[in-house]
């Protein structure tokens, strides 16, 4: 893997986590949950983020690729289970689960960007790769909207699953080259 197959993927992986979050909270309302429901949902998936973060920082030097496949699969296993979700305790499973594949992402992103660049000559490399996951999630609310508008919140958690999978094949096939 390289520094352009990871500006790739992750902003495959922004693309299917930005068409998602601005909506979700249209999906716990129709699940009739409350606002105060929402911020405990959210506060399990970033304590379980936090929790788990402590925990792969250890193996992260040497399995930050994989991290990043695992996390893309655990990710499209999670969006594919949300349409299916009939209760809370179930949306507080899958948020914990979010959260470590979210750990793993977020902590194996950073250190394979650190291990792809050299210390005084990381800023152009940083600058595009934050252009491109910018422009990725900017371009998934826009596309979130419209699958709401023409399908329904169930095919964008589809959909989000679809480009989760890309995204960890993206990444396999980019291993050990």
């Amino acid at each position: 893997m390289n520094i352009k197959w990871l500006i790739r993927s992750q902003s495959m992986v922004t693309l299917a986590a930005g068409m998602i979050y601005p909506y979700y909270l249209l999906f716990l309302k129709n699940l009739g949950n409350s606002f105060t429901k929402y911020g405990l949902a959210f506060a399990v998936f970033t304590i379980s983020s936090a929790v788990a973060s402590q925990w792969l920082a250890r193996l992260v030097d040497r399995q930050g690729q994989r991290m990043l496949v695992v996390s893309s699969l655990g990710m499209m296993a999670v969006m594919a289970a949300f349409p299916w979700v009939m209760s809370y305790a179930v949306v507080l499973l899958l948020q914990l689960l979010m959260g470590v594949c979210g750990a793993m992402q977020k902590i194996s992103e950073r250190t394979l960007l650190a291990d792809f660049t050299e210390h005084g000559n990381r800023g152009k490399v940083m600058g595009d790769y934050q252009f491109w996951t910018s422009v990725a999630s900017g371009l998934a609310v826009v596309f979130g909207g419209y699958l709401i508008d023409v399908l329904t919140i169930d095919a964008l958690f589809y959909v989000s699953s679809a480009v989760y999978g890309v995204s960890a094949w993206a990444t396999w096939r980019q291993h050990g080259r």
